[in-house]
């Protein structure tokens, strides 16, 4: 005899044979047992977790003459003929394979037929295969079906039954098996069967089927048939150790080892990403039910050793790359360069050259750096790290000072008591003597240069590397200090930016930064800067226009190529663009779709971009260009200078005049016919 599955050989049948599903066996027993069973039921749930085994038992009890406490008796003729698939009492259909209409048609002709058994149970599987003429024929007789008949439908997929039918039916959701329920079942089966497994491939099996007893069992049969776990099986938590210990090495070493075994680059992915969210969830205090006790075990540990930003990066590289395979040429490749970018180490991620300055179009170069979600995952726990280290420290005494530069080359900030209109106009005024600085500093400095935004505290000021000039004789400052957010602007950080001398101790507070603003020349105003970066100018603006006009749709390039970019207005979120047009017809049309312009100037200009449309009541500045230039020259009065003498043109051939001149000089030998047509 042929050997037999294990989940066929231990396919329940009873209702307290059923495991992980009590909700549904209490409630269909008690109908059983008090007469009060439906016409149609539909169950539902994942695949492996008992409807169809369920269906079986409730036609059982339905027929056995042996019922105690809703139970079949499982000794009786009917029952023993139910198991064996004999009974003319319980008839199954594929709804997947029979789902036409006259399928259903021979269904609904043979329900009134009598059967040997009380009642007769029909079992439609996957019955959200039906077509939509299928569905309309079974409603009738689903609603009012004879008394001797029940109906069970059994879906996968809920969400794609229609509503007509759900309503005729009392619904039951199966679940997912806990992995201690499966794993009982797992001992008692391999006891049962007399199988020699170990408790590693327990751990598998229940891995393997996910909360799917039937999953669940043909993987333990697989395992007892090949004599142990199959090599490889545990790719997912080595290649999640990998990551966690920057080794890229040993990941792709598993990767090969895996991919040497036969297994897919897919199936490798997607263990991975089982095991990066399951320590995610153990990160976050879910619960992990489903898994059994090792699995939770390594998913805490996993959790604790990568911490939530790595295994979030992880998740949505992997998933990436999941997708470029299906596209890839081959699907080795995206998995390895996924795997080598989150094992790198995080000192070998840092750009080589530093940030371009904001005027060159910093806005830009922020989202592109963005786009690496790893690099700023790992610079942000470099700092948490180093902010955790010198709390130590400080707690311990022995915490790093910052260097002191010399008095001449290190400004002292004006007090706090100094008016603010002494100050230069745009400038930051600094309340400290000194910018931090440490390892720290310069984390969080490389980051904001790199996405663009503040990396949670105030900017920190770069000390001087040149000695600045003495401070003259007077007893006021040369100039006021100007913010690092200023400097930044207009220098590179490798530069080395001088800071004016502190004012010495005979000047009144109150009076430096008065003879500072009158002595020294007006310092022009710092740039007012934003979440995506400064302001942009006019000039940037009318580029911005006339570039973003090439991209967006031919409705709002034609509305807006009379207008002039007349200012940009500073706002709390971004920046805001004046564009003028001729007249109110004009700009009421233009607003109506001035909000795709909107978004491609955001996309240009690095910040958030708002247009304000206007009537151009005056003539344009002659500095400012329009949006539109005709390409094509105008003629002018000394065209006609090209020509030459007039006496040397030829006379142009005669035309003709009327259409049927053209009519016949273009078909030679065709002659005109005046009068009506005559019928033959």
């Amino acid at each position: 005899m042929a050997h037999q599955s294990l989940y066929r050989r231990y396919r329940s049948q009873r209702f307290s044979e059923l495991r992980g599903q009590d909700h549904v066996t209490s409630a269909l027993q008690s109908a059983v047992e008090g007469g009060r069973y439906g016409h149609a039921y539909l169950f539902s749930g994942p695949r492996g977790t008992g409807k169809t085994s369920t269906a079986r038992i409730l036609a059982k009890a339905l027929n056995c003459p042996n019922v105690s406490e809703g139970e079949p008796c499982c000794e009786c003729d009917s029952c023993i003929a139910i198991e064996q698939g004999r009974s003319f009492d319980l008839h199954e259909l594929d709804a997947a394979s029979h789902n036409k209409v006259d399928d259903i048609r021979d269904l609904i002709s043979r329900v009134n037929l009598g059967s040997p058994g009380r009642t007769k149970v029909y079992i439609l599987d996957e019955v959200h295969m039906l077509s939509a003429g299928a569905e309309n024929a079974l409603l009738k007789t689903l609603e009012e079906p004879p008394e001797h008949v029940v109906f069970v439908l059994a879906t996968t997929e809920p969400h794609k039954v229609v509503d007509t039918i759900l309503s005729r039916t009392q619904h039951f959701e199966f679940h997912l098996l806990p992995a201690d329920v499966l794993a009982e079942h797992v001992r008692f089966v391999i006891e049962d069967a007399g199988l020699d497994v170990g408790d590693d491939a327990i751990d598998y099996v229940l891995r393997q089927g996910g909360g799917s007893a039937r999953d669940t069992l043909s993987a333990l049969d697989l395992v007892a048939a090949a004599g142990g776990v199959p090599a490889g099986s545990d790719i997912g938590v080595e290649l999640a150790e990998a990551i966690g210990s920057r080794d890229p090495g040993t990941a792709m070493a598993a990767v090969q080892g895996a991919l040497t075994h036969g297994q897919e680059p897919r199936v490798i992915g997607e263990e991975t990403l089982e095991v990066l969210r399951n320590s995610f969830l153990a990160a976050m205090g879910t619960d992990l039910s489903h898994l059994s006790e090792h699995s939770r075990s390594k998913s805490s540990e996993l959790a604790s050793s990568l911490g939530p930003a790595t295994l979030t990066n992880g998740l949505e590289a992997l998933g990436q790359a999941l997708v470029e395979m299906r596209q890839a040429p081959d699907p080795r490749i995206p998995l390895e360069v996924t795997l080598l970018r989150l094992t790198r180490s995080p000192g070998s991620s840092q750009p080589a050259t530093p940030a371009p300055p904001a005027e060159s179009g910093s806005g830009s170069a922020s989202q592109a750096n963005l786009a690496d979600a790893g690099l700023v995952a790992e610079l942000q726990q470099r700092i948490a790290s180093l902010e955790a280290t010198v709390a130590d420290l400080q707690a311990a005494g022995t915490a790093p000072t910052a260097a002191v530069a010399p008095t001449a080359s290190v400004a002292t900030a004006a007090p706090r008591s100094a008016p603010a209109k002494a100050a230069p106009a745009g400038a930051a005024t600094r309340t400290e003597e000194a910018a931090p600085s440490g390892p720290a500093a310069m984390a969080r400095s490389r980051l904001r240069d790199m996405t663009g935004k503040g990396a949670g505290t105030a900017p920190a000021a770069k000390p001087s590397a040149t000695p600045a000039s003495p401070a003259p004789a007077s007893p006021s400052p040369t100039a006021a200090p100007q913010s690092d957010e200023s400097t930044a602007a207009t220098q590179p950080d490798s530069e080395a930016v001088p800071v004016p001398a502190a004012p010495t101790e005979a000047a009144p507070a109150e009076a430096a930064p008065q003879a500072a603003a009158e002595a020294a020349p007006p310092a022009p105003a710092a740039p007012v800067t934003h979440p995506g970066g400064p302001t942009p100018t006019v000039a940037q603006a009318s580029a911005a226009v006339t570039d973003s006009l090439d991209v967006v749709a031919q409705r709002v390039r034609v509305r807006f190529n009379a207008g002039n970019v007349q200012g940009v207005n500073a706002t709390d979120s971004g920046a805001e663009v004046v564009v003028a047009v001729p007249n109110a017809i004009h700009r009421d049309r233009c607003d109506d779709v001035k909000g795709e312009l909107e978004q491609a100037l955001s996309e240009r200009l690095g910040v958030p971009t708002t247009v304000a449309v206007v009537v151009d009541t005056a003539p344009p500045p002659t500095s400012l260009d329009p949006i539109r230039v005709d390409p094509k020259p105008r003629p002018t009065a000394n065209a006609i200078e090209d020509v030459g003498p007039i006496e040397d043109l030829e006379d142009a051939t005669d035309q003709s005049a009327t259409g049927v001149d053209r009519l016949t000089d273009a078909f030679p030998g065709s002659r005109v016919i005046d009068g009506e047509p005559q019928n033959p």
